[in-house]
């Protein structure tokens, strides 16, 4: 096959000087897809966006050599000029990088020469439709308005409508199920073999690598296991009073339509349930609504057998430390400018009155339990890997001590032994401080080592046990 897209020890330094990744060397033959695989934190997406000259500030690539199809790719402007004209982006943190205020159609269309004119229209609903997305419905939506999935998803389709030379998609499946990882499949399956395109893709999943990939590059190596040692918590029946109670509950999605119709539910402490379902049938708003950001349109929420406000404007302080929302987003979460250590020990200070010097006492601690090192306390949420900031949110809730968790696709951006290690430390908090999980999750391997099993069907409106 000819030569696609080929990048020769390609370094990549902070800009004071310090390693971050390589040299690493690329190659993507016409026609071909690369999985880049590694553990979080190896430098896999930073790989990556050295190869298109498009790193982050704070970020420099040192050395390095880049073709496409046997011409050079100088850096600089002809970099920037080359990525408009060739090549189509899936970052890491997709719902970050569509434009609040945009609707879809304007969204999508923006990869495409002229933008939303009526001549573009048609591409733009093909390829929403081909994701699984009712482009009518979503037409006018706006990034707010959507689910995790339809955002993941509307973003691919705008780094997919040009049909770009290069394609590259970082972590495309994290947060999706199962039916629209098929769809992430069929997409790519289009692209293989074609004459002038090439496909690089950074995973973590290596069942998705087996399946979509011709190479492999692995950067890294194991990463060291940090955290809690793992504890076997079986399933159990709540004893008790329930800590969390749904009575009644309704919940709308913007518009009105409706996701949840009068459910009633209990968790125990110590409990750990998973929430199912397909892609915006409602379950992240589930959990948002117990956080009190989503008021239900019906129904009454108890904590601990007491009632629960339904705003968190209206929630004493002790009942915003007892629930705690990780969410599926890290990067829309934390403070750009806001160093981890910082963030990490503002929960303590704000929610349990501890001074400063304890509660930065504790930072380390919390690294630690989630596997990250601690010089990571002294970082930016930019210089941090996607897999990194998601175990930064886990540790800010936990630094709230919690009684309920509300975890949504904690594991999607992890390796397999970082979301072994996280899964550890909660399986650890169930057991001795009786934490109470409520997991939305895509994975069926994490869903089994919960106790309950639960599947929102949009058909009923409502929890079902199993699958």
């Amino acid at each position: 096959m000819a030569e696609g897209l080929h990048a020769e020890a390609v370094l990549v330094e902070t800009d004071r000087g310090a390693a971050v990744v390589g040299p690493v060397d690329l190659r993507v033959p016409d026609g071909g897809v690369l999985a880049v695989m590694g553990p979080s934190g190896s430098g896999k997406t930073s790989a990556v966006l050295a190869v298109l000259d498009a790193l982050p500030p704070g970020l420099v690539r040192r050395d390095g050599r880049v073709r496409w199809r046997g011409a050079p790719v100088p850096a600089g402007r002809a970099a920037r000029r080359w990525r408009r004209a060739a090549t189509g982006v899936l970052g890491q943190d997709p719902a970050s990088d569509l434009h609040p205020l945009r609707p879809v159609c304007a969204l999508v269309a923006e990869a495409l020469p002229g933008g939303l004119r009526r001549a573009n229209a048609g591409a733009v609903r093909a390829v929403l439709t081909s994701l699984g997305l009712d482009a009518d419905a979503l037409w006018r939506r706006r990034p707010h308005e959507l689910s995790g999935g339809q955002a993941q998803r509307v973003a691919l389709a705008r780094a997919v409508v040009a049909d770009p030379g290069v394609l590259v998609l970082d972590e495309p499946t994290s947060g999706l199920d199962p039916a629209t990882v098929e769809l992430v499949l069929d997409v790519l399956e289009q692209r293989r073999g074609r004459p002038g395109r090439v496909t690089v893709v950074v995973t973590h999943d290596r069942g998705f690598a087996d399946r979509v990939a011709d190479l492999r590059l692995d950067i890294g190596g194991p990463e060291p296991v940090r955290g809690a040692a793992s504890t076997t918590v079986g399933p159990r029946s709540p004893g008790g009073a329930p800590v969390l109670g749904l009575r009644e509950v309704r919940l709308t999605a913007p518009g009105g339509r409706e996701l949840l119709g009068g459910v009633d539910l209990a968790v125990g402490p110590g409990e750990a349930v998973a929430v199912l379902g397909p892609s915006g049938c409602g379950k992240s708003t589930l959990l948002r609504s117990l956080a009190g950001l989503h008021p239900p349109a019906a129904g009454s929420f108890s904590l601990g057998g007491r009632p629960l406000p339904a705003g968190h404007t209206d929630r004493s302080r002790e009942a915003l430390r007892a629930v705690q929302l990780v969410p599926q987003d890290p990067a829309g979460t934390l403070n750009p400018a806001q160093r981890v250590a910082t963030a990490l020990a503002r929960p303590a200070m704000v929610l349990r009155g501890l001074t400063r010097g304890r509660a930065a006492a504790e930072v380390p601690g919390l690294l630690e339990r989630v596997g990250l090192p601690p010089d990571v306390g002294r970082a930016l949420p930019a210089r941090l890997s996607g897999g990194q900031r998601q175990r930064v949110a886990i540790a800010r809730a936990l630094a709230a001590r919690p009684r309920v968790l509300l975890a949504d696709e904690v594991s999607s951006a992890l390796d397999a032994a970082s979301a072994r290690t996280v899964l550890d430390v909660l399986d650890a908090l169930r057991a001795e401080e009786g934490l109470a999980v409520v997991m939305v999750t895509h994975d069926r391997h994490v869903a089994d080592r919960m106790d309950r099993v639960l599947t929102l069907a949009p058909e009923s409106r409502s929890l079902v046990p199993g699958p």
